[in-house]
């Protein structure tokens, strides 16, 4: 089974900032596009428009960068493990093997295109001794957390936790009760969980395109649905146990990575992240 679309586009976006974006890149990534492999007018695609998908192509690499940072500072630290909720075609072992070198790092995705992903990482010869894939299969109501441990994840030491472009495909429900799962993670752990704000809290120029976009993932099947303002997220957070949590808003990330770039490119309003510890 193959990744899902949302999967390959987020990749094709990585590769596509390089390829039109002006240096400097807030993330240098074609291994995902090698994994896709894509048919070769990939970039013709209505989805990989250069100008029409700027945003969500900045906002893509950011939180990207964001969390690789991230996991930097916490192995600075001694941190030693980082999980990556729904990895999808996610590239940080093969890109960054300096750091990876440092840590256990753990993919957890659903069991047939994880399965797909593991096929193409030993055909490109890019697996990695570093990287353990975590095959959940949510629908069957498996426990990613009873998979993981059996995956060598230690419960005692503290970890880095990636959830990113996720949030939105779960309720309300079991967003709360992943975070409470999280929040009894070892002390010294770190939560980066991205969140779709509500319509109405969007920049006005960018509501039209975000409720198209919502349109097309519920005729794909996979419809938003969870939506917070930062208070709601920073709330569940608090709610779950975690001591301490703060809100990382677009702003933010396009004043960390994007500030004076001849070319405008800047971050989406849309998506805004989670910073929790324990």
């Amino acid at each position: 089974m193959a990744p899902d679309s949302s999967a390959v586009r987020v990749a094709l976006w990585r590769a596509l900032h390089v390829r039109v974006d002006q240096a400097p890149h807030v993330l240098t990534d074609e291994i995902g596009l090698r994994l896709a492999a894509p048919d070769a007018d990939w970039r013709e695609r209505g989805d990989m428009h250069p100008e029409g998908t700027s945003r969500y192509r900045a906002g893509i690499v950011a939180r990207a960068r964001f969390v690789e940072d991230l996991v930097a500072e916490q192995a600075e630290r001694g941190v030693a493990q980082y999980v990556i909720l729904g990895a999808g075609l996610d590239t940080f072992v093969q890109r960054r093997p300096e750091l990876a070198s440092r840590l256990r790092v753990f993919e957890i995705d659903q069991p047939g295109p994880q399965a797909w992903k593991r096929r193409r990482l030993d055909e490109l010869g890019l697996a990695s001794d570093r990287l353990r894939l975590v095959p959940v299969d949510f629908e069957a109501g498996e426990s990613w957390w009873e998979r993981l441990a059996a995956a060598g994840f230690d419960p005692g030491r503290p970890a880095v936790v990636a959830s990113t472009g996720v949030s939105m495909y779960l309720t309300r429900e079991t967003n709360a009760a992943t975070l409470r799962r999280l929040a009894a993670l070892a002390p010294g752990s770190t939560l980066a969980m991205t969140f779709i704000l509500p319509t109405e809290l969007l920049e006005a120029e960018e509501r039209a395109a975000y409720q198209a976009v919502q349109v097309a993932a519920r005729a794909a099947g996979t419809p938003f649905l969870s939506f917070f303002s930062p208070a709601q997220m920073l709330a569940l957070a608090g709610d779950a146990g975690f001591r301490d949590a703060r809100h990382v808003s677009a702003a933010t990330l396009n004043d960390r990575y994007f500030a004076g770039r001849a070319d405008g490119l800047r971050t989406t309003s849309g998506e805004e992240l989670l910073v929790a510890t324990t």
